[in-house]
């Protein structure tokens, strides 16, 4: 017997249904509400279709909506562009997909890799599809052991009480990793993205969570405030920037900090190799 279809645009559906507050739709709150956030009914009424069609939407016995229905969706979940794009993207009819052969694993290029190592200054290292550090400078791996070739990023965020202790920012820093996970990997992850997935999933209550919501955000830029043992508090900014063919879904991921900054001085510093720090 052939395993069930998923449902994903379903459980969307559900899950973004429930985050969408009544007032901000402009519906009265009155009465007592057994669920967060919209109704069925109310979630179809906004998108301009019958309750018994969404119903029909959320139970997965129609997977395919026209663009035009999807449209009304986002527009009545409240949805941002990222969101939308990802809506669209689930419900795409997709050929039948059998079992594939597991990829080689990910080489970061040997380019980058020198890059890296020319860097000597800045942090940067390089991210996998499931966000494993293929390569990584030595002031990346100063900076956290969690820069090191073979981590990967997401587990080592949710499953090592070390990375909660460094990043001053964790509750932010997880929600946008699972964010950009969920952009990156699009509405049909491969295999072994599903695997962290449900291996995240099980291990973690907080991966869940942020799963399930269906945020859906690409990382390009942002901020890490770090607490590191030897440099003390740290404010850096950070920049992904993409690899293209051969290594198409890999980024390499540069830090650095405001110039004339506490933390620019004590980026330096961190910079310096200990071999040298009692040479001469």
């Amino acid at each position: 017997m052939s395993p069930p279809a998923r449902n994903e645009l379903g459980t969307f559906l559900r899950s973004r249904r429930r985050l969408v507050r009544p007032g901000d739709v402009g519906l009265a709150t009155t009465g007592q509400r057994r669920v967060p956030g919209l109704r069925r009914e109310e979630a179809a009424m906004l998108a301009g279709i019958s309750h018994e069609y969404y119903l029909r939407l959320e139970q997965g016995r129609d997977q395919h909506p026209s663009a035009q229905v999807l449209a009304g969706l986002a527009r009545a979940l409240l949805l941002d562009e990222s969101t939308t794009r990802y809506l669209f993207d689930l419900a795409r009819p997709r050929p039948p997909r059998g079992p594939a052969p597991r990829p080689p694993a990910e080489q970061a290029p040997e380019g980058v890799v020198q890059l890296l190592e020319a860097w000597a200054g800045t942090p940067a290292y390089v991210q996998g599809r499931t966000l494993d550090v293929l390569a990584a400078n030595r002031l990346a791996r100063a900076l956290s052991p969690i820069f090191t070739p073979g981590v990967n990023l997401v587990r080592r965020a949710f499953l090592d009480p070390a990375v909660r202790e460094l990043y001053r920012d964790w509750a932010a820093m997880t929600e946008g990793t699972v964010a950009g996970l969920r952009a990156q990997a699009g509405a049909d992850p491969d295999p072994a993205l599903t695997e962290l997935v449900a291996e995240l999933s099980r291990d973690s209550e907080r991966f869940a969570d942020l799963w399930d919501s269906y945020e859906v955000r690409p990382k390009s830029a942002g901020r890490s405030l770090l607490d590191h043992p030897i440099a003390g508090p740290l404010d850096l900014r950070y920049e992904k920037l993409a690899i293209g063919y051969p290594a198409v879904g890999q980024q390499v991921v540069v830090y650095h900090a405001e110039p004339g900054s506490p933390t620019a001085a004590a980026l330096a510093a961190l910079a310096v190799d200990p071999s040298e720090q009692h040479a001469g």
